[in-house]
């Protein structure tokens, strides 16, 4: 008796997982996904993860410098155009410079 009620559980058990992964298969119980990889202001999208992880943050001091020292290079980051001198970053500030900080 033990034995026909576990070959019927059993049975039923795979029925009712063929049924249920079927209708999986078919999306009668699940809907598809309605997010879209790349939008870049969903949480995990490529283009979050990548700007987040590359962000880099510039402040300002309270440093001001009316000439640049020789031998400065233009550099663009986080589209912001700034002045690189050696190890020191200034950023144009109307007709002098201020020193930044970038992190």
């Amino acid at each position: 008796m033990k034995t026909l009620i576990r070959s019927i559980s059993l049975c039923a058990g795979v029925l009712v997982g063929l049924v249920v992964d079927g209708a999986l298969d078919q999306g009668i119980l699940i809907k598809d996904a309605a997010a879209i990889i790349g939008r870049p202001l969903t949480p995990v999208s490529v283009a979050g993860v990548a700007r987040r992880t590359t962000r880099r943050v510039i402040y300002r001091t309270a440093v001001y410098v009316p000439v640049l020292p020789a031998g400065c290079t233009t550099i663009i980051v986080e589209g912001t155009t700034l002045q690189q001198c050696g190890g020191t970053y200034y950023q144009p500030y109307g007709n002098q410079y201020v020193i930044v900080n970038v992190n």
